[in-house]
């Protein structure tokens, strides 16, 4: 059986033998030559390949028109209702789009959507700086999804 002695426990507080145990774990892992820093802005860093960010309408490389068809089927598949298709028929009864509103700051970024489009129109890009000063730059009009996120560009 073990016996306490409280002279030690009233030694222990008053020196505060626990939080120098602490802090001595701590700075131990603090070694200058383990860490390391990213020089963020001037230097991007590697991001995963199936890393899915800021979305993009895709143009056709040929003709340079949208390659969406106004199917809504990305709407319909999207979970968090963010995405607004409008569309109008031309004379050859043909589905032509119109407007395309994404909606960035409700976007989980699951990529359901790009997985409905029967098209490769709608791409989930590896672009991750989406912070923006407001809510009402948030909603990605046709022509924004189709020049793409333009990130600010740093030089060293």
């Amino acid at each position: 059986m073990k016996v306490k002695r409280p002279e030690l426990s009233l030694l222990k507080k008053i020196f505060l033998v626990d939080l120098i145990k602490g802090l001595l774990l701590t700075f131990s892992y603090q070694r200058p030559s383990k860490n390391y820093t990213e020089q963020y802005p001037k230097v991007r860093p590697k991001v995963s390949e199936r890393y899915r960010g800021a979305p993009r309408l895709n143009n056709d490389p040929e003709t340079g028109e949208t390659l969406c068809i106004a199917c809504n089927l990305c709407a319909l598949a999207c979970p968090e209702h963010c995405i607004e298709v409008g569309w109008e028929r031309d004379a050859a009864s043909k589905k032509v789009l119109t407007d395309y509103t994404f909606d960035i700051s409700r976007c989980m970024f699951c990529g359901l959507c790009e997985d409905a489009c029967p098209t490769p129109c709608l791409e989930l890009t590896q672009d991750f700086e989406l912070s923006l000063y407001g809510r009402k730059d948030m909603k990605w009009d046709r022509q924004k999804l189709e020049e793409g996120n333009q990130p600010v560009v740093y030089t060293k």
